[in-house]
């Protein structure tokens, strides 16, 4: 019985042991040496015990240093960096120095641009009607010839012959009617007679007409006054009918069809300029005027085809030609533009920075056709205004204070390389803007 107590005794009293090592343990050392933490000295210049380990840390500041001296987390004199409100930023100084623009009214032309290719005023193929042996060429190639000229002669010797039978027939004809039409007038024939000798000269006229159009048929002669192009037979060259031996072309005049989307339909009309370059003549231009307007639309790729035309005196032109064509649908006088690096754009709206007096003012626009780095402003602006050109992205509010910098950058300075000064990246050879 005694070795059990004895036995109790000595777990209780290790368990005691175990129980004060761990409750020394959780609450730390103790003693003389670390009691500054808890002094009263300790508590008056700010001190705090240890944080736990678990506990969440904050961003490094940097080097601690002493309450109030620099760098410290103290308020500072004179600082802006940590300030209530401020976030961490610089805040700007001073106006911002920014680039302005004028908006100036001028007069605009509305048009719409296409391709064409130009044909001449008339232009014929010449083929012949009937087979036949070339006997004659009258023309030069590339020569200017005139209504009826005899230009390509085939050999007609058997329909010569054949007209010749025709005009011998025919005037035996004539002089059977003029007998009978004597003797019938002396009651010597009957009626009958003289409708037969009438019928019989009709059909013999008849028949030398048609002799005389089969040897018209043999000649090949100019429809309208043209230039002829170049020749590809000789004389003795047997053709067939059909077979393709002249172009002739007036080229007095050139017509020039072009392909317009059908949305300016209700803004062509009969009169409208067009204005043409032709590679083969560079930095000169051709104009012409609307002439037609087809009478349907082409389903397939909902286009409209417009026919101009224009002079063509000097020969300059000719058929075939390559132009490039700015239909002139109207002109709006008195528009207002503005370079086209002062709109900023946002979701679906346009937006300025208009200067009023030492202020650069937030303003809503509508803007329409862009030209030559210009934007034309429907609504939002007035002639005269100035807006900001450079330095927008500097302004962050709606209403902020500028100094306008010297015009001559305005000159000086590319309006491609603006976003780049924004954003720090100045392109080789720019120099830094200094505000």
């Amino acid at each position: 019985m005694k070795r059990r107590l004895s036995y109790l005794v000595l777990v209780a009293a290790g368990l005691a042991a175990a129980g004060w090592y761990g409750y020394s343990v959780h609450r730390g050392p103790t003693g003389p040496g670390f009691e500054v933490a808890a002094s009263p000295a300790a508590r008056a210049r700010g001190s705090a015990l240890p944080a736990p380990a678990n506990a969440a840390q904050p961003a490094d500041p940097g080097p601690r240093s002493a309450p109030g001296a620099p760098g410290s987390g103290g308020a500072q004199p004179g600082g802006d960096r940590g300030g209530a409100g401020s976030g961490g930023r610089a805040r700007p100084q001073g106006p911002v120095e920014v680039e302005v623009g004028k908006v100036e009214a001028v007069t605009i032309s509305e048009d719409v641009t296409a391709v064409g290719t130009l044909r001449a005023n008339e232009s014929v193929m010449l083929r012949p009607e009937v087979a036949g042996r070339i006997a004659q060429i009258n023309f030069a190639d590339g020569a200017r010839v005139t209504r009826g000229r005899l230009l390509i002669a085939l050999d007609a010797a058997v329909t010569a012959a054949e007209l010749e039978q025709a005009r011998a027939e025919l005037s035996l004809a004539q002089a059977n009617f003029q007998r009978t039409s004597d003797l019938f007038q002396k009651n010597f024939v009957s009626g009958r007679a003289k409708d037969e000798a009438a019928a019989t000269l009709k059909v013999l006229e008849a028949k030398l007409q048609l002799a005389q159009a089969r040897l018209a048929k043999h000649e090949l002669r100019a429809p309208f006054d043209g230039v002829t192009g170049l020749r590809n037979v000789s004389v003795g060259d047997y053709v067939k009918e059909g077979a393709d031996l002249l172009v002739i072309e007036d080229i007095s005049s050139m017509k020039v069809d072009l392909r317009l989307p059908e949305r300016y339909f209700s803004q062509l009309r009969r009169g409208q300029a067009i204005q043409l370059a032709v590679d083969s003549f560079p930095g000169r231009t051709f104009t012409a005027t609307l002439d037609a307007i087809d009478a349907q639309v082409d389903v397939n790729g909902r286009s409209l085809v417009v026919r101009g035309r224009l002079g063509n005196v000097d020969g300059a032109l000719r058929s075939g030609m390559y132009a490039r064509a700015r239909v002139v649908l109207g002109q709006r006088p008195d528009a207002l533009m503005i370079p086209e690096e002062a709109v900023l754009p946002q979701g679906r709206d346009q937006y300025v920075y208009r200067v009023d007096g030492g202020r650069a003012v937030r303003t809503r626009i509508e803007t329409g056709i862009r030209r030559n780095a210009k934007v034309e402003v429907v609504s939002g602006l007035s002639a005269g205004d100035l807006v900001v050109t450079a330095g927008q992205l500097r302004l962050n509010r709606d209403v902020a204070e500028i100094s306008i910098a010297d015009a001559a950058r305005l000159v000086t300075q590319p309006a491609p390389d603006l976003a780049a000064r924004e954003n720090g990246k100045l392109p080789p050879g720019a120099a830094p803007r200094r505000n």
